[in-house]
């Protein structure tokens, strides 16, 4: 008996789209995604718009930002993710 995934929501793909850019789904979830993109113009941007953050970022040098700041983010990401589960 094979087992299917129900189709891929909008908020889950938020959830798993820097997994996604960076090929760490398997190759199931991949597909579900792929498959959201290609009916959701709204995740279709959304992704592309990751793309072209993950672009941008890639070109900053770690120590360009300023310790405040690593630290904030840092903290904002602790606290969003203890939110989050």
């Amino acid at each position: 008996m094979i087992l299917t995934r129900p189709p891929l929501k909008c908020r889950e793909l938020v959830e798993i789209v820097t997994d996604y850019l960076e090929g760490d789904l398997s190759r199931r979830d991949r597909r579900r995604f792929e498959r959201h993109i290609a009916g959701c113009e709204g995740c279709t941007s959304y992704v592309e718009q990751m793309r072209l953050t993950k672009r941008l970022l890639g070109r900053i040098p770690e120590d360009s930002i300023p310790a405040e700041a690593r630290e904030a983010l840092l903290d904002a990401f602790r606290d969003w993710r203890s939110e989050t589960g």
